[in-house]
């Protein structure tokens, strides 16, 4: 028992106070063999399944989570913090999602005709075998839902390995699976410490593996998959700008900047990290945001008056406290906030940053958690290059009445994504991801459902044809 305890550290922890709700023990080396093996024997019979029998089950998922969406929506917020509110609206998106793959991929993986001289020729789609999905805390159903909806629909089967502090929204998922009618094997949850999961990249039943995380661990796990020849994708993280431009609506471009950095606390890989203003306005930008940051309401993430939660875990907060007390010690101002919330569980107080250079850590970092950081420009090329001054190239903003203008600026971001006059957004139809170091591949629209499928040519002519 003793070293159990050691090992184990697949616990619920709720964030709101701190306190041990519940714990699980890891799984052994041989449990995960069992689970890959069986993964890896209904394969063939689920990749022969007809995509009619496999969107019934996708589609009666989906159902299910609408159905239970107060429930499920609870228990996420009580595993890693989120507004209620927050996690209802992520349960209902990934019930949408997984009806748009179910509605679509037929159609999507149909055979794809070639034009050639002689014969016929086509891409066929088929799935590869098990998928390995590694996914973190901040969106429990959702991210799950990315991976597992296009993938499933696709033919192929799927091991996840969820975050350690979300173990109760992860073995969830694999009943609703199972409640919906999908075959034992097609979807399994894994119990084990993220230190382990590298390991079972080199199992020969693992076909391919799916990772958003952090940029260490998306290192290792595409190095793993790499010596093994076996393709990966990987979603890091981003340190998004918001560029705003000189003919906005000050008003709805602070509102939409303040909203979309404190959604999830702060906790979201897209969320508007660098806010980038006209030095012509940046005064009245900034008074108008500290406004905004008086009206917000720090506390129980169950409480509808609430709008930042706490976050993830108290290791979370403390390093989101570390890393604005160093940007205070190499000369950054710390407007509002900076500190730990007086009460019990993972609270920062809701932060604005402003005189930040290059020389600061804080410039190329991303920080997980409730903090506002303000930069501003004196022409428009200067903005781009500091949109672009990171190693991260996930989502980002441009905001302006002139949206062709926005437009111009959006083509020179270095970034997967650009959304303009709305911070960088979720749609089953719009394609995730991003360049650089904040990964490669993309999830969900028809770009998802082929990251994991063999694209095989098929060709066909008569013996005396020549080519």
């Amino acid at each position: 028992m003793e070293v159990t305890k050691k090992t184990s550290s697949i616990k619920t922890v709720n964030p709101f106070n701190n306190e041990l709700v519940k714990e699980f023990l890891p799984m052994t080396d041989a449990q995960l063999a069992a689970i890959i093996d069986k993964a890896d024997a209904a394969f063939q019979p689920w990749k022969n399944t007809t995509f009619e029998k496999r969107a019934k089950i996708i589609h009666k998922v989906a159902a299910l989570m609408r159905e239970r969406k107060e429930a499920l929506g609870k228990l996420a917020t009580l595993e890693m913090g989120k507004l209620l509110a927050e996690s209802i609206y992520e349960v209902e998106l990934s019930a949408n999602i997984f009806d748009y793959y179910a509605d679509n991929a037929a159609v999507f993986l149909a055979d794809k005709p070639l034009d050639v001289k002689t014969g016929d020729a086509f891409i066929s789609y088929e799935p590869i075998g098990t998928i390995l999905s590694i996914q973190p805390w901040n969106f429990p159903y959702y991210q799950i839902t990315r991976s597992a909806s296009a993938n499933l629909m696709a033919g192929n089967t799927m091991v996840l390995k969820h975050a350690s502090n979300v173990p109760q929204c992860a073995q969830l998922m694999e009943d609703l699976f199972l409640e919906a009618g999908l075959p034992k094997g097609v979807y399994t949850n894994i119990f084990i410490p993220g230190r382990e999961i590298k390991k079972l990249v080199s199992n020969p039943k693992i076909k391919a593996v799916t990772l958003t995380g952090s940029e260490p661990a998306g290192a290792s796990i595409a190095g793993a998959a790499g010596l093994n020849v076996k393709k990966a994708t990987l979603e890091l993280g981003g340190s998004d700008p918001f560029i705003v431009l000189e003919d906005v609506d000050i008003d709805l471009a602070v509102k939409t900047a303040v909203e979309g950095r404190m959604w999830n606390a702060g906790q979201v890989c897209v969320s508007p990290k660098r806010v980038i203003v006209p030095e012509s306005i940046k005064e009245e930008f900034l008074s108008k945001v500290k406004a905004f940051f008086s009206t917000l309401k720090v506390g129980d993430p169950m409480d509808k008056e609430t709008n930042v939660a706490p976050l993830c875990t108290e290791a979370a907060a403390q390093g989101v406290i570390a890393q604005i007390n160093k940007a205070a010690q190499q000369n950054a101002t710390i407007v509002l906030g900076g500190k730990r919330v007086d009460r019990p569980g993972a609270f920062v107080e809701p932060t604005i940053i402003t005189d930040i250079t290059p020389e600061m850590d804080v410039y190329y970092e991303e920080i997980f958690g409730p903090v506002f950081m303000l930069y501003s420009y004196k022409n428009i090329d200067e903005a781009i290059t500091l949109a672009n001054a990171t190693k991260y190239g996930l989502g980002s903003t441009v905001f302006g009445n002139d949206t062709q203008e926005a437009l111009k600026v959006a083509r020179q971001i270095d970034t997967g994504m650009v959304y303009i006059n709305h911070v960088t957004g979720i749609a089953p139809e719009l394609p995730f991801g991003g360049t650089k170091n904040s990964g490669f591949g993309r999830e969900q629209s028809p770009l998802g459902i082929y990251e994991f499928v063999n694209e095989k040519l098929i060709r066909t002519t008569t013996p005396e044809a020549v080519y």
